[in-house]
């Protein structure tokens, strides 16, 4: 089983901050670090995963509507209500990793707000700082997947959605996906039906790290249902 980062090591550090992305760079055995792509107003790339600001920063209201300058002035939210980390760029997070054999799944935040020209400026930065062949698009958007494809013929690409036959689907469509990025849960096809793809599967218990389950994770039965990576908040109690 490969493990991920998910939002960086998310249960312990500020999720999708600089901090929880280094922390999770130095784990030995890491698969990689995911992370969420979004564009503020005046067309920069920022790193979080809500549409809105409110439940992980002290600002309020839609990432979309403000400028780069603007989301900077923010802090994540930490459980001490200590506000000490900001919203990093995705050229912030390049110049942290530029140097790590770390890969990265970097998913294009797009299936609910629209970010026009967003995957074209992505792999302007990943390209800047040679990270070519470290990196997975993902997105629960089909057409911005099927954008990145048309620009970089041999990327590696991941469809998100909730079953794991939906994900099918959408791969056997015009998105150009290679992979599929399912819900740990809702594996509904048999282990046969998944030979040969890579399954990252992701949990519902690990979307909002802020609120601890306190469950453990069962690798061993990830793995019979076919999933051959898993995106985890405390990565580091697996490795």
């Amino acid at each position: 089983m490969k493990i991920w980062a998910h939002r960086g090591c998310s249960l312990r550090y500020p999720e999708n901050t600089l901090l929880a992305f280094e922390k999770a760079a130095n784990l030995d055995g890491l698969e990689g670090i995911e992370l969420d792509v979004q564009m503020s107003k005046d067309g920069g790339l920022v790193i979080i995963h809500d549409e809105q600001l409110d439940r992980t920063t002290d600002g309020t209201g839609f990432v979309k509507d403000y400028t780069l300058s603007e989301l900077k002035k923010f802090h994540i939210k930490t459980i001490n209500n200590e506000l000490s980390e900001t919203i990093p760029t995705l050229n912030e997070v390049m110049e942290l990793l530029q140097k790590k054999r770390v890969k990265l799944n970097i998913e294009l935040k797009n299936s609910k707000v629209m970010y026009h020209g967003m995957e074209e400026k992505v792999i302007n930065v990943i390209n800047k700082y040679g990270f070519e062949d470290r990196v997975v698009y993902s997105s629960f958007y089909a057409k911005s997947l099927e954008q990145i494809r048309k620009l970089l013929p041999k990327a590696e690409i991941g469809i998100l959605d909730t079953k794991a036959s939906d994900c099918i689907y959408k791969m056997n469509g015009k998105c150009g996906a290679n992979a599929i990025h399912p819900y740990a849960g809702a594996i509904d096809l048999d282990r046969k039906d998944l030979e040969d793809i890579n399954v990252r599967a992701w949990l519902t218990e690990d979307l909002y790290p802020e609120k601890q389950t306190g469950k453990v994770i069962e690798i061993r039965k990830l793995e019979e249902a076919g999933i051959t990576d898993v995106f985890l908040n405390e990565p580091e109690m697996y490795l």
